[in-house]
């Protein structure tokens, strides 16, 4: 059985990088008494496949993970078992059961919902909070984007999807996912520049809402594929 786990991250956690964050999984998931899936050979391993890593410092309620199982207890107790063994900043809110033909949650990573708030202390003024339309509608958004290797100018316009004041914040909708990504932190930069204000990387506070996935030309929410597990699914045999 495959199933499709949405959890969060907060607090201290967000400091945690994403692969300490696998090794936490696979740790947690044996702590909790979870008949897990491991791949064949010299080397086996937990069959588990992460949606769009999260930034070291963000915080999250819309994190995903795919595991294998061989066999499941009902859906609300493989929940409860997980919850049981998390540390604090890091909670299990949906267990659901997807096909086993469905692409796992790396790759059908489509776009991802941020609301970015302003740090405490930082100079937050109404202009980020009323200027967002003006910024959205430019013909082009140019930014410098830096790779390990090299840095090149993109215009981040065609993957930023929505962007939108809500009251001491800003909401976003980007394309996520490992064909087209855009962070967050990129689209803060480039409205800086466009509102005439210094870039401080640690003005702003990033947090994820909901990641998602492309079906039938609609965007919906990762674990909507998924379905409930009412009741004990036995070992085959």
């Amino acid at each position: 059985m495959k199933a499709r786990i949405k959890w969060t991250k907060t607090g201290v956690l967000r400091f945690i990088g994403h692969l300490d964050v696998q090794r936490y999984f696979h740790k947690a998931i044996m702590r909790a008494g979870l008949p897990v899936t491991f791949t064949k050979g010299m080397s086996p391993h937990q069959m588990m496949s992460f949606a769009a890593p999260l930034g070291l410092g963000m915080t999250s309620e819309g994190e995903y993970v795919d595991v294998n199982f061989d066999w499941s207890y009902p859906g609300r107790e493989m929940l409860d078992r997980l919850n049981a063994v998390m540390n604090e900043g890091i909670s299990v809110t949906q267990f659901r059961q997807v096909d086993d033909k469905e692409k796992n949650c790396m790759s059908v990573t489509r776009a991802a919902d941020y609301l970015v708030s302003f740090a405490k202390g930082s100079y937050y003024t109404e202009a980020f909070t009323k200027r967002t339309e003006p910024f959205y509608f430019q013909e082009t958004i140019p930014i410098l984007k830096k790779t390990k290797r090299s840095e090149k100018e993109v215009d981040i316009s065609p993957m930023i999807l929505s962007i939108s004041g809500r009251e001491e914040s800003i909401f976003m909708k980007l394309m996520t996912g490992s064909t087209e990504n855009l962070k967050p932190q990129l689209v803060m930069e480039a409205f800086c520049h466009y509102l005439g204000y210094d870039y401080n990387p640690f003005g702003f506070r990033y947090h994820r809402l909901e990641t998602y996935l492309e079906k039938d030309g609609q965007l919906l929410p990762l674990g909507d594929v998924g379905r409930e597990v009412p009741e004990m699914i036995p070992p085959q045999t």
